[in-house]
Order: structure tokens, then C-alpha cells, then sequence
């Protein structure tokens, strides 16, 4: 388990994270992203889906949204460099949801060891099936996330009863993307914990759309700022 910190980039320190596969025997690591770890607020670490990886632009876009927010962030690769050439080509892994949540369970172990890390309240961004697997983690792990965003994700995929999930949600869809806003809508009425459905005015899936990713971001920045904030302290 690597973490090594880098140059500042754009104002925003940088650092990169290697952590072994360990469900796998081929000893392969996965990497990761790691920035803006001089700011005070929360850690997001994100979860990518439908063949997407860390160097993913809309996941990237939102991350320095977030850090400009305060936050620092942590872009997983959740397959291995095999896994993800056996993707490419099969379209098999990316809907693994239970493959895809173990690692993430294992990031969310790496992150409780690290010294930088295990203190700050955690958050979990997840896109497309990755959502269902930062659903999936956050019902396993309700006493260590402290909040999840979904962008255009499958929370149907995730768990077969959604009221497990207990960690304040927030499922952000492109309002014309209109069968995955249904389904989002269909889960969101059965969560347990404070959650909301976030429609993204004119956007479609991949919220391309002009202005559509920094709506996304602000949106974001607004739940993990509410659920992510240390308490205060109250005088007696």
C-alpha cells in the first residue's frame, strides 16, 4: 500500500496511491489520484463504472470542483490493468456490481489505516454502475461513509432493499435521461436515510451538455459540505 505525495497542480496538491488487488493471484495493484489533500474538509473518493477509469474527464471535472469546494478527493481504478484490457472487450467487469464493491470495501480499509486520511469524514461519489457500488459499500460500511452522490447512476443495481441503505444520499440525474431518472426515483422512495433526487436541467447521461458537469459539482459540493462537516462544539 503506496501513497506518495506530488507537485502542486493549479493551486491543489496532488499525490498518487497504489494498493495491491487482493482478491486477485495475478499481484497486480490498482492505482489512484489523490488531491487536495492540504484542504481541511471531507475526503470523496470516487467510484467509476461502465468502463470508465480514474482518468475518467467528467469524474475529473467534478473532483476539482470539489476541491476548489474544500474537499479532497481520491479517483480509484477498481480493476486491475488486465481486468480492465478484459473489459474492453467483453463489457463484462464494469457490471460485476459485486466485484466493483469489494474493491471499493478494500479502499475504504486502505483509507481507515492512513494516517492523512482515516480521521476526516468520508464521502462516496459513484457514475453509472459505480454508484451501485458505492451503495453497495456504504450499506457495509454505514458507520464509515458518511454520505453518497450518485451522477447518472443504477441504484437499482446495487441492493435488493434499498431501505438498507442508511447513509444520506444524493442521486443527481439529467432530467432528460428518462428511464435511469425513473429508476433512481424508484429507489430513492425506498431509501431509509435523508436522501434527494437531483434533476440536472436539460441534461442526458452523460451530462455533455454546456454547464451541465459544474451543476453537477455544485450539487455535490452542497451535500458532502452538509453531511460531511465536522460537528460543533456546543457550550453547556
Amino acid at each position: 500500500m503506496v501513497a506518495e505525495r506530488g507537485a502542486r497542480q493549479d493551486g491543489v496538491e496532488r499525490g498518487t496511491v497504489s494498493l495491491p488487488a487482493r482478491d486477485t493471484a495475478t499481484g497486480e495493484f490498482l492505482a489512484g489520484d489523490l488531491a487536495g489533500l492540504d484542504n481541511r474538509d471531507g475526503l470523496v473518493v470516487f467510484v467509476h463504472g461502465s468502463g470508465s477509469s480514474r482518468h475518467s474527464p467528467r469524474n475529473r471535472a467534478v473532483a476539482a470542483g470539489l476541491n476548489r469546494a474544500g474537499f479532497a478527493t481520491l479517483l480509484m481504478d477498481l480493476l486491475t490493468p488486465t481486468e480492465h484490457a478484459s473489459d474492453e472487450r467483453t463489457g463484462r467487469l464494469r457490471f460485476d456490481i459485486e466485484l466493483l464493491t469489494v474493491r471499493v470495501l478494500g479502499v475504504l480499509d486502505w483509507v481507515a489505516e492512513h494516517p492523512g486520511l482515516r480521521d476526516r469524514r468520508l464521502g462516496l461519489f459513484g457514475a453509472s454502475t459505480g454508484a451501485a457500488a458505492a451503495l453497495g459499500a456504504a450499506v457495509r460500511r454505514p458507520g464509515r461513509v458518511s454520505a453518497v452522490v450518485s451522477r447518472g447512476g443504477r441504484p437499482d443495481l446495487a441492493v435488493d432493499r434499498p431501505e438498507l441503505v442508511r447513509v444520506p444520499t444524493l442521486l443527481v440525474v439529467g432530467a432528460r435521461d428518462r428511464e435511469v431518472l425513473e429508476l433512481n426515483e424508484r429507489v430513492a422512495a425506498r431509501i431509509a436515510a435523508d436522501n434527494e433526487v437531483h434533476r440536472v436541467p436539460g441534461a442526458t447521461h452523460l451530462f455533455e451538455e454546456e454547464g451541465a458537469l459544474e451543476q453537477v459539482a455544485r450539487a455535490a459540493g452542497a451535500w458532502f459540505a452538509h453531511y460531511l462537516a465536522e460537528p460543533t462544539a456546543t457550550s453547556s
